[in-house]
């Protein structure tokens, strides 16, 4: 009884000191800005915007896209082969959930794009009563621009990802309606184009260098471009794939013209180019010119003028583990890195011949020496055996003071023990620098990777591109070859290939369609292109095969002699299986049971 009468009276004191301090319910936050102190200050409305840009998924993480396609492999797993295996369903996203992928797989699903889409119509909602003066009109508009473009690529994503999702352009309040219905493919679609639309009136070509890294008009206008092709590709006219979907609209249109789409694509491609704010990075290569070191450079320097939309990093950006540091991640082994998103030997094989030719293993000449005379690009891209890198570090120099990579095996005669022993590669898996970080497909990754860094201790501070100006060229080629405008389409992709020091072509019909394939899978290989271009084409049933890889090899020859020249073996290093399921992500079982209007995707 004492007890109960102690906690009336503590109670009753509470009510009273409420009471007497009418303030006592409207104290500020001390950790954070209140949302009524951001929306009456413009510099904080401008951080409020900033933070949007978070939510785009950059592809320097630890597990990159390509990992998840025929480009590359992740070599720890960690639930990647969910993906490549077609194991994911309502109830297992697995590695599309695992928290430090933020910034690569989680970073393109529904839950986590909402929340920034809800950020994008809080700003959109308040952005006009906010208190900017008569000179600020500009500074309000730009970043109006700018949420309207954040908006258009975060449902960008999503649809990549599922086809037509809810259209939410309001801030919900918690006495909305959210049993909503998923939107049509083609209205989706069509909202995106209108943010973009918007935001490519609103943003200026160019920003001062305070505000590099915003989005633009240039930026606004080739997303466009890329969502307009993906749209006018197969996987959105032809439904095979959906086995029976009864509501293929869901997943893409079911009405109009694709021709008149393609020439939608190809209109907002050359919109981009003739803004002529942007050109290809020597795009006219001198007699002089290394072009595998032109093709290094757009990605080791810090702008060029391809640059479209990019996110800029510093040293100390992301400190976490998975952050940003894509040297650490992708070194080989033998420099302490992690050799995390290694190369398929099914990539590598793509890389044409100098002379324009297919690599092919059942030509001697080739399988001899497999990597001389390939496209410029094979060697701005690939980490190879032989190939030469940067300075072995302080600890394995004394093992290779030139750099070389080393993923091949020697053997070698011990007159000792007077029989033949196996030498282990620097950069293999039976390494004696950290063996589990080793490749299995005999390759690596150089490209993005600046070799003047040691990633061991330090962060590059190179930025990501979404979204480069070639990509842009390769979008009109693509439109004008799917129009049946062959001598255009070829003129286009001869530009990128002149660029990377490889002969023209003069393909037509279908030959010339698998070249174009090609020469995009080449020029944007990891670049976060490949996972969505084989959906859209419908040809991931072709690629997702088993990966390749090669065993490596210096025979001891009669006289216990090591051969100075290896041989390469064929092998099959990680099981893939595809299965339709996988052209788009399943929605969460949690998320239906949460809405009973929404509808599942195909083959789920």
């Amino acid at each position: 009884m004492k007890r109960l009468s102690y906690i009336l009276t503590i109670v009753i004191l509470l009510l009273h000191s409420t009471a007497c301090n009418d303030d006592f319910l409207d104290l500020q936050p001390l950790d954070r800005f209140a949302e009524s102190a951001v929306w009456t200050d413009p510099a904080l409305i401008e951080t409020f915007v900033n933070n949007i840009y978070f939510g785009i998924p950059h592809g320097f993480s630890n597990q990159m896209m390509a990992s998840l396609t025929d480009e590359s492999m992740y070599n720890a797993d960690f639930g990647s082969s969910n993906v490549t295996r077609s194991l994911v369903t309502p109830t297992d996203y697995y590695t599309w959930d695992l928290d430090w992928t933020a910034q690569g797989y989680r970073g393109r699903t529904w839950n986590f794009l909402y929340k920034y889409i809800r950020s994008t119509n809080v700003f959109l909602s308040k952005i006009d009563e906010a208190p900017f003066g008569a000179d600020e009109t500009s500074w309000k508009e730009r970043m109006k621009g700018e949420v309207y473009f954040l908006r258009a690529y975060h449902y960008h994503l999503l649809v990549e990802m599922y086809g037509g999702v809810p259209i939410i352009d309001k801030a919900y309040t918690l006495d909305d309606d959210f049993l909503v219905h998923r939107n049509t493919y083609e209205e989706c679609i069509n909202f995106i184009v209108a943010d973009l639309d918007k935001a490519a009136a609103l943003l200026p070509v160019n920003h001062p260098s305070l505000h590099k890294g915003r989005a633009t008009k240039g930026a606004a206008l080739a997303l466009k471009s890329r969502v307009l092709l993906h749209a006018a590709s197969d996987m959105h006219h032809n439904f095979a794939w959906t086995s029976g979907f009864s509501k293929p609209e869901l997943v893409g249109y079911t009405s109009g013209s694709q021709q008149a789409r393609y020439q939608a694509a190809k209109a907002a491609a050359k919109a981009v180019i003739d803004l002529g704010a942007y050109s290809m990075y020597k795009a006219e290569p001198g007699p002089n010119d290394s072009t595998a070191l032109n093709y290094s450079e757009i990605f080791l320097m810090k702008e060029n003028p391809e640059d479209i939309f990019i996110r800029f990093f510093i040293q100390r950006t992301d400190a976490d583990w998975d952050g940003y540091n894509p040297g650490l991640y992708n070194n080989p082994n033998g420099y302490h890195g992690w050799g995390s998103n290694t190369p398929n030997g099914q990539l590598v094989d793509d890389y044409e011949m100098k002379d324009g030719s297919r690599f092919d293993w059942n030509n001697p000449v080739h399988a001899a020496n497999p990597y001389a005379n390939r496209d410029p690009r094979f060697y701005a891209t690939i980490l190879y055996n032989g190939a030469k890198w940067r300075q072995r570090p302080s600890d394995v120099i004394g093992m290779d003071p030139v750099g070389i990579i080393q993923t091949g095996f020697w053997e070698r005669w011990n007159a000792t023990t007077n029989q033949m022993v196996e030498v282990p590669g620097l950069d293999t898996r039976k390494s004696p620098i950290e063996d589990w970080n080793g490749t299995y497909t005999s390759y690596y990754l150089r490209k993005f990777i600046d070799p003047t860094i040691d990633a061991q201790y330090f962060k590059q501070d190179l930025p990501w591109r979404f979204i480069r100006y070639t990509e842009i060229i390769l979008n009109y080629a693509e439109a004008c070859l799917e129009l049946g405008e062959e001598a255009e389409a070829r003129l286009y992709i001869n530009m990128v290939r002149r660029r990377a020091g490889m002969p023209e072509i003069n393909d037509s019909g279908v030959a010339l369609r698998a070249r174009y394939r090609n020469e995009r899978r080449i020029e944007l290989a990891y670049e976060d292109h490949r996972y969505y271009d084989v959906r859209r084409w419908l040809i991931a049933h072709q690629t997702m095969g088993n990966v390749q890889g090669l065993e490596i090899r210096y025979k001891l020859l009669p006289g216990n002699i090591t051969s100075t020249m290896p041989t390469y073996t064929r092998i099959e290093v990680q099981d893939r299986a595809w299965h339709n399921r996988a052209y788009l992500l399943p929605i969460r079982l949690d998320e239906m049971n949460r809405n009973n209007n929404l509808i599942q995707n195909p083959n789920f």
